[in-house]
């Protein structure tokens, strides 16, 4: 199987080929997705707080806004190299088998991180509904970070029972060596 050519086929098991797999973990982009996932978590945190705290309070709209739009430039850093790195590990840029669906409700948080950014800068709606949609955003972007994370943790035990006869194997043969 060439890189430009998905993965048809591949068992619903395996998140990864043996070729994609030494792709994904040759790539400077898994990297770069491991550094920028924590810290669009990081201002996803803080973000909401100030968020939710303007909406209770009234309070801090200047703070909230720059938050969310700090929020919102890493999410596009983060699919611009997301994109990338799915071309070099699948061949294709969005919407590959194994990332699917992970990748549609991206486009829904895209959708929505963008209104909110079009609201503030055309001056669209009143700084409270400005801030609904950037929740509305937020609550996408819960859905999505949870995909991931389930889809990772789903590759770590493929990985792990795709090792288990391996090391067994080796560790026979290290006792027979002995």
């Amino acid at each position: 199987m060439s890189v430009s050519q998905p993965a048809v086929g591949r068992p619903q098991s395996t998140l990864y080929t043996p070729a994609e797999r030494a792709r994904r973990d040759a790539s400077v982009w898994t990297l770069v997705q491991g550094i920028l996932a924590p810290l669009q978590f990081l201002a996803f945190a803080v973000s909401l707080c100030l968020v939710v705290n303007f909406l209770l309070n009234g309070v801090g709209f200047e703070a909230a806004t720059l938050s969310v739009i700090v929020k919102t430039s890493l999410l596009y850093a983060i699919m611009v190299t997301g994109a990338i790195w799915e071309k070099v590990v699948f061949g294709r840029y969005l919407f590959a088998p194994a990332f699917f669906w992970e990748d549609v409700v991206s486009m829904l948080v895209m959708a929505l991180h963008t209104a909110y950014v079009v609201m503030w800068l055309m001056g669209w709606g009143t700084p409270a509904e400005q801030m609904w949609i950037a929740l509305a955003a937020y609550s996408t972007y819960v859905v999505n970070a949870l995909q991931f994370l389930l889809k990772f943790q789903a590759a770590r035990q493929t990985v792990s029972i795709d090792t288990a006869p391996a090391a067994a194997v080796l560790g026979v043969q290290g006792a027979l060596d002995s």
